[in-house]
C-alpha cells in the first residue's frame, strides 16, 4: 500500500471516532433537558455552618396560641321549644307554669338564683355541666320563681376553682301569674332601716313587667309621689327612697294594678335610725392623775357628734383583775354651735381608791360607723405620803 494512502486511511479513522462521540455528548445533554422529574437542585449550606462571613439572620416562625375557651365570651341563650334558641338580654318572661331552661357558654359555670329557690330545694331546679356549656331548668314555674339567675364561669386550677364575677352574666326573669301581681311573701310585715347615709329599697317585686306600681302610706292613708329623684321605682328592684328622712318613716304598702286586677304587697314598717357621718372621736380625762388611797376618782369619756347619734361606751380598769364591778355614769346633752349637735359621755367612778386601782384605764367609744379607744394612766399614792404635781 503507499504510504499517502496509509496516513489517509488512518486519518478518517481519527475524524470518525471524534465525530462518534461529539453525537454521544449531544444525546445525553438532550436527555437531560427533556425527561421530567431531573430538575438540577441547588446545593443547600449545612445547619450551623455559614455560607458568608456576616452573621446569619434567622427568621422565627410565628406561634400559632389557641384561645382557651375560658377567655371566650360568655352569654345566656333561652332554649324555646323544638329546640329553638335565643339569645337573652337584661330581661325575658315566661308564663307560670311553663318550663324555663337557660344555657350558660363554659366549662365549668356556676349558677345563681333567687334566694326562694335556694331555700325551698323541691326537685323543680336542676343544673348540668355538658362538655361545653352548663344548663339550667325550672319546671312547674310560679310567680314567686321571680328574679335574678346569673351564670358565673369558673377559673380553676387543678381542682380549685373560683368564680370569674367580672365575666358574670345574668337575666332577670319574670313569671306572669293571672292570679299574683306581687312575688307572694310569708310576712305580713317586714321591718326595714331608713339609714341617713344609705338608699333604702322596698322590695315590692311584681311578677309581670307590664303591671303598673304605686306606693302608699298606710296612716295617713295617702299615694306617696315618686318624682325619680327623691323616690324612684325599678321594676326589678322595687322603691328606692335615695336620702331617707325622718318623715319617710312609717308604714308604706305597694299597690299594683294590671287589667282588672289590683292588689296590695305586704307593709313594710320603716324606721329611722341616724347614722352618723364618721366614726367617735372620744376624750378621756381624769378628776386627777395621782389618787391618794382612799379618795375618789372619776374618770370621763366624753363624744361630741350629731344630733340624735347613739354612742355605746365600753370600759375596761385595773380594778377588773380582781373582780371591782364597774360604776358609770351616762349623759346625753345638746350643744348649741348652730349646727344640731350633742354630747354624749360616760364618766366612770371608783370610790376609795386602793392600790390595786393604779394602772391604765381604757374608754371604747362605738357608733354605727366604727369604734375608737383612748386610754390614761392613774397613780395610786400610799396615805401619807404628798401627790407629785
Amino acid at each position: 500500500m503507499p504510504l499517502v494512502s496509509l496516513f489517509g486511511w488512518k486519518w478518517r479513522l481519527v475524524l470518525s471516532a471524534l465525530l462518534f462521540c461529539a453525537v454521544i455528548f449531544e444525546l445525553d445533554a438532550q436527555e437531560q433537558r427533556t425527561t421530567p422529574g431531573r430538575t438540577a437542585k441547588p446545593s443547600k449550606p449545612k445547619l450551623g455552618k455559614s455560607t458568608n462571613k456576616g452573621p446569619r439572620a434567622v427568621m422565627a416562625k410565628p406561634k400559632m396560641k389557641a384561645t382557651p375557651a375560658a377567655q371566650a365570651q360568655t352569654f345566656l341563650t333561652q332554649v324555646l321549644n323544638r329546640g329553638k334558641f335565643k339569645k337573652v338580654g337584661e330581661t325575658i318572661s315566661v308564663q307560670s307554669g311553663d318550663t324555663l331552661e337557660l344555657r350558660c357558654r363554659g366549662k365549668p359555670v356556676q349558677w345563681s338564683v333567687p334566694p326562694y329557690l335556694e331555700e325551698d330545694d323541691d326537685g323543680r331546679l336542676s343544673m348540668v355541666q355538658h362538655k361545653r356549656y352548663g344548663s339550667l331548668t325550672l319546671v312547674n314555674t310560679t310567680g314567686a320563681d321571680t328574679g335574678e339567675y346569673t351564670c358565673y364561669p369558673m377559673y380553676c386550677e387543678d381542682t380549685d376553682c373560683r368564680k370569674e364575677y367580672n365575666k358574670a352574666v345574668k337575666v332577670f326573669v319574670f313569671f306572669p301569674d293571672p292570679q299574683e301581681l306581687f312575688v307572694p311573701s310569708s310576712d305580713y310585715y317586714e321591718v326595714i332601716q331608713l339609714r341617713t347615709n344609705w338608699p333604702t329599697i322596698l322590695p315590692c317585686q311584681v311578677t309581670s313587667p307590664e303591671a303598673k306600681v304605686s306606693l302608699h302610706r298606710e296612716f295617713p292613708p295617702v299615694e306617696v309621689a315618686v318624682d325619680g329623684t327623691e323616690i324612684s321605682f325599678n321594676v326589678k328592684k322595687g322603691f328606692t327612697i335615695h336620702r331617707p328622712r325622718p318623715y319617710h318613716a312609717g308604714a308604706l304598702y305597694c299597690v299594683a294594678s294590671l287589667g282588672n286586677l289590683r292588689q296590695s304587697s305586704t307593709k313594710y314598717m320603716l324606721i329611722y335610725v341616724n347614722y352618723p357621718m364618721a366614726p367617735p372621736a372620744p376624750v378621756i380625762q381624769a378628776s386627777s392623775s395621782s389618787v391618794v388611797v382612799g379618795e375618789n376618782l372619776h374618770v370621763s369619756c366624753t363624744v361630741m357628734g350629731e344630733q340624735d347619734t347613739f354612742i355605746e361606751f365600753n370600759w375596761e380598769y385595773p380594778g377588773q383583775q380582781i373582780g371591782r364591778p364597774l360604776y358609770t355614769h351616762e349623759t346625753i346633752s345638746a350643744v348649741s354651735a348652730g349646727a344640731a349637735r350633742q354630747q354624749s359621755q360616760s364618766v366612770l367612778l371608783v370610790d376609795e381608791v386602793r392600790d390595786v386601782d393604779q394602772g391604765m384605764y381604757t374608754c371604747t367609744a362605738h357608733n354605727l360607723q366604727g369604734a375608737k379607744s383612748v386610754s390614761t394612766t392613774i397613780k395610786v399614792v400610799p396615805k401619807g405620803k404628798p401627790k407629785k404635781p
